[in-house]
């Protein structure tokens, strides 16, 4: 029987990762740590929930000493871009400090393995496409300065204290269980995909497209967008990985495959039929022009495979899911 602490665990992807976990490890004992800012109780389907806070040391420690966990995995974050421009502060208290937090709670009770969620934020504006993991490291904004610094943080910690991590770099995640039992629960999202969504639904009267002259072809912003069970799908890898490796690493997740704004707003009129209002606007501050994953050694190394390898089946998911709890 393994035990899991997962941090986050009530959020978008850390319920999907909870999920997978519940249903695929036998025996598996699940604890989820979430402040619940962004969370929902009802969104964690297996194991037990305690409401605590990644700026609290004390009760990271608490909780993780008396758990005795064989693993941490750590999906606390704030992430959205524009903000973390506005809110620097808050973004490294959270993103950065809540890892330092973390690292000094695991070293304190004895615990050395962690998966954290970074992001493709951590490469900033990249010369190569798609970007491999040693691409350089040249965040725009403070949301992928914050996960960069929590990064460096994990790799200081591995060295010091034999902590072994895992870290995967998210690119853009969408879509929701295909059993329509959990899903993005965002209300307010700065997140392209649910946007377009609402907006068919009739939930926002309409939409914006943010930048229509990068150098891209159509002059929208182009990105990676991976399926969240897809992405839990490469945890339960990543766990296995690290058991039996004994080794750290670092992995892209994403597809290899990119779709401007204007081809995922097109793909979203298909899947619901209907047409919708989209206006123009100005860029937004630290949006890179293009990120696409190289995932080939996500691939190689944990033989991981897709299943949901396509931008109408992630909309189509998503959009069910938005149908029935909205």
């Amino acid at each position: 029987m393994k035990k899991f602490f997962i941090v986050g665990g009530a959020g978008y992807i850390g319920s999907h990762v909870v999920k997978l976990i519940g249903e695929q490890i036998k025996d598996a004992e699940i604890l989820v740590f979430d402040n619940l800012s962004n969370g929902h109780k009802d969104a964690v389907l297996y194991g037990n929930i305690i409401q605590g806070d990644v700026r609290n040391y004390e009760e990271l420690y608490k909780a993780i000493k008396k758990f005795k966990p064989d693993i941490v995995l750590d999906f606390a974050s704030l992430i959205i871009v524009p903000e973390s421009v506005e809110k620097p502060l808050e973004y490294y208290e959270v993103n950065t400090m809540g890892v330092l937090n973390l690292l000094k709670a695991m070293r304190d009770a004895g615990i050395y393995k962690l998966i954290f969620s970074s992001t493709a934020a951590v490469y900033g504006n990249p010369k190569k496409v798609p970007i491999p993991e040693d691409a350089p490291l040249k965040p725009i904004n403070p949301y992928g300065k914050s996960k960069l610094m929590a990064e460096e943080l994990i790799k200081d910690a591995s060295v010091a204290y034999s902590i072994q991590y895992g870290i995967l770099r998210y690119f853009n995640v969408a879509g929701a269980s295909p059993d329509l039992k959990i899903g993005d629960k965002h209300n307010t999202t700065s997140h392209l995909i649910p946007i377009v969504l609402q907006t068919a639904l009739g939930i926002r009267p309409k939409m914006q497209i943010y930048g229509t002259d990068y150098p891209t072809h159509d002059g929208t912003a182009i990105r990676d967008y991976i399926h969240v069970m897809d992405l839990a799908d490469i945890h339960l890898k990543l766990i296995d990985y690290l058991f039996e490796s004994g080794k750290s690493d670092i992995f892209n997740c994403g597809y290899g495959r990119g779709f401007s704004v204007k081809e995922v707003i097109n793909a979203a009129k298909k899947v619901v039929g209907k047409d919708f209002k989209v206006e123009n606007a100005n860029r937004r501050a630290g949006d890179p022009p293009i990120l696409v994953a190289d995932s080939s050694k996500l691939q190689k190394t944990l033989n991981w495979k897709p299943k949901y390898n396509n931008i109408e089946t992630i909309i189509e998911h998503a959009y069910k899911f938005m149908l029935k709890n909205f």
